[in-house]
């Protein structure tokens, strides 16, 4: 089974960590990518330690990079099956970076671009301890219809995707938000006019809120505060 590792910061108190937030970065890209966000979102998390672990496969659709599961086949039940078996390598490495800090699996937030949301939304919604949060930019939410049967937990979501996305639609997250209601999931969504596939300030901005109240250091998501 493949061992996961990337690049690692924190926490900006340069004390011990009280919470743990893993990015999981897109298709083609690696750790790398997405590790840069603990910048900001650390001023507001000093006591969080970040760490965003390459993906267990080179991509297979370029020359560089890794991913999460294969894209070439984009049959539902071949990306599903591409994630189940990706949840495996991931879960262990959580768990693992979860023990090496001593914290419980309470204190872990996921944040996942791309199909590193596909992957946020699909492993934390199965751990056996659910996350403090999930947040899950220009994402999709794979195997809806096996959610109902294999929910573990229902911590709070917030989506984020630019309506100008041209590589995974923005009907991909509103499908995403209407089945984590259903699945009686809190869920907030944020949809950014003109935005590409990427993430903008406002969508990093509402990223942080989500932390910061997971955390206990602002009012609960959903509360509108």
């Amino acid at each position: 089974m493949a061992q996961l590792d990337g690049p690692r910061i924190g926490p900006a108190s340069g004390g011990p960590a009280k919470q743990l937030v893993v990015l999981l970065h897109g298709l083609g890209a690696d750790g790398r990518d997405l590790i840069d966000l603990a910048a900001g979102w650390g001023q507001a998390l000093p006591e969080a330690a970040f760490v965003a672990p390459d993906a267990p496969e080179a991509c297979d659709m370029a020359p560089y990079g890794r991913q999460w599961f294969s894209a070439q086949d984009r049959r539902p039940a071949v990306i599903a099956a591409g994630a189940m078996a990706a949840r495996l390598p991931l879960d262990r490495f959580l768990d693992a970076e979860l023990g090496r800090l001593g914290l419980p699996g309470s204190a872990l937030a996921l944040a996942g671009f791309s199909q590193g949301c596909m992957m946020a939304l699909y492993a934390g919604l199965r751990r056996a301890v659910p996350p403090a949060a999930i947040l899950g930019y220009s994402g999709a939410l794979l195997a809806p219809e096996a959610l109902a049967a294999e929910i573990t937990g229902r911590p709070p979501v917030l989506l984020v995707h630019g309506e100008a996305d041209d590589i995974v639609p923005v009907a991909a997250t509103r499908t995403a938000e209407a089945a984590l209601r259903r699945a009686g999931v809190p869920v907030e969504a944020l949809y950014r006019p003109g935005l590409a596939h990427g993430i903008d300030e406002a969508g990093l901005a509402a990223g942080r809120r989500w932390l910061e109240a997971a955390f206990g250091t602002r009012p609960e998501p959903g509360t509108g505060a």
